[in-house]
């Protein structure tokens, strides 16, 4: 089996050099289509199989003190599940399809054949996992913090971090108020509060399609501010 590259912003999984026809054999063997809704695991099951996406949009979550906690939504591209083959444990989240997807099915035997012939296929897989590393010391990072305007700030500023979008006047962040609320593990009410606040001192605009971050560097300062308000009193306003 060739190379495999595994890419984000909508770049499928492609077979090392392969032909446009190699692809199409590869969905035509591995490839399912989902509907918005489906739950293809839960948190602690046992996994056999892994999921690269092809097309639509996953949500991946775990129960955090008792609170659905978003890790991510994963975009066309991207790869999960590997873990409970890698390492024969119970699944460590919980993963939903929230946009109509198609996604390729690989079970634990040809994923460990795919890593055993192809360097290229482990690397990027060592890559993706570092990076993954990365991301859930971020998230341990907010849920560390007791403060809930603190964590939403630093969520939102996360966020522009990673998968921010220029729009002239800011740093737009693609997010609905239920994945912010889920990656920041508060209540929804309170989210709306805190944004609230961040837009009477014009530092987050709500839109339909995410929140517009007129300047990104100012919620560092306000970050600053906070953490002087939780050394040296209240940051009430």
């Amino acid at each position: 089996m060739g190379g495999v590259r595994l890419g984000r912003g909508g770049r499928r999984l492609c077979l090392g050099m392969a032909m446009q026809s190699d692809q199409v054999k590869l969905l035509k063997k591995f490839g399912k289509l989902f509907p918005a809704g489906t739950e293809l695991f839960r948190e602690g099951d046992l996994g056999h199989e892994m999921y690269v996406i092809q097309s639509g949009q996953v949500e991946i979550s775990r129960t955090i003190q008792s609170r659905k906690t978003v890790l991510a939504v994963l975009p066309p591209g991207e790869f999960f599940g590997e873990m409970a083959i890698l390492n024969n444990k119970p699944r460590s989240a919980t993963a939903v399809i929230i946009e109509d997807a198609e996604l390729l099915v690989i079970d634990s035997k040809t994923f460990k054949q795919m890593l055993q012939s192809s360097t290229e296929i482990a690397l990027r897989m060592i890559q993706k996992l570092a990076h993954r590393l990365e991301m859930a010391n971020s998230q341990l990072e907010i849920l560390l913090v007791r403060d809930a305007n603190h964590r939403v700030v630093f969520t939102l500023r996360r966020m522009a971090e990673l998968y921010g979008e220029s729009r002239g006047v800011g740093v737009l962040v693609p997010t609905t108020l239920g994945e912010l609320a889920g990656r920041a593990a508060l209540p929804e009410e309170d989210v709306i509060t805190i944004l609230q606040r961040l837009q009477q001192a014009k530092l987050v605009k709500v839109l339909k399609d995410g929140y517009l971050i007129p300047e990104v560097g100012k919620l560092h300062d306000y970050l600053d501010f906070l953490d002087m308000g939780r050394k040296y009193g209240s940051t009430k306003r």
